[in-house]
């Protein structure tokens, strides 16, 4: 096999459809775009959202709310969730990750004080709420919070 013998697979490659090539072709005359309307224009079609010149269903509606793009959003973790960890093991962001706790940090983790906790646990997180640091420090545990 030489290189001027090399051939695409039979029927991989069509020819490109050649447009307004006569009625024989079978895209003669209007080319495949039918009679009339935006579609059959130059830069054809309409934008999406288009009502046909009514006003825009999301411009009938009003406006409601606020979007504050500095919010912060926390991977919440309850305190009784991480019982099942060994006494004295460094609960990270990454433990809790690699222990399917949490599927991913977002902006940080935040511990909440929901259950109970019995085990002896330092936990080193974003956030932790006031009920949760009571829980972990009663049974010994420490919380640092980055």
């Amino acid at each position: 096999m030489k290189l001027h013998e090399l051939q695409p697979a039979v029927g991989s490659s069509t020819a490109p459809k050649r447009l307004g090539r006569g009625v024989g072709s079978g895209l003669g005359k209007t080319s495949g775009k039918g009679h009339k309307g935006a579609k059959a224009r130059s830069g054809g079609g309409k934008r999406p959202g288009f009502e046909g010149g009514q006003m825009p269903l999301t411009r009938r509606i009003p406006k409601r709310g606020f979007n504050n793009i500095y919010r912060k959003e926390y991977a919440a973790v309850n305190v009784s969730a991480l019982d099942i960890f060994e006494d004295d093991t460094i609960v990270t962001a990454d433990l809790l990750v690699s222990s399917g706790l949490i599927g991913k940090t977002l902006d940080g983790v935040k511990i909440l004080g929901g259950g109970e906790l019995k085990r002896k646990l330092t936990v080193s997180v974003d956030k932790v709420t006031a009920s949760a640091k009571e829980k972990i420090e009663a049974n010994g545990g420490k919380v640092e919070v980055k």
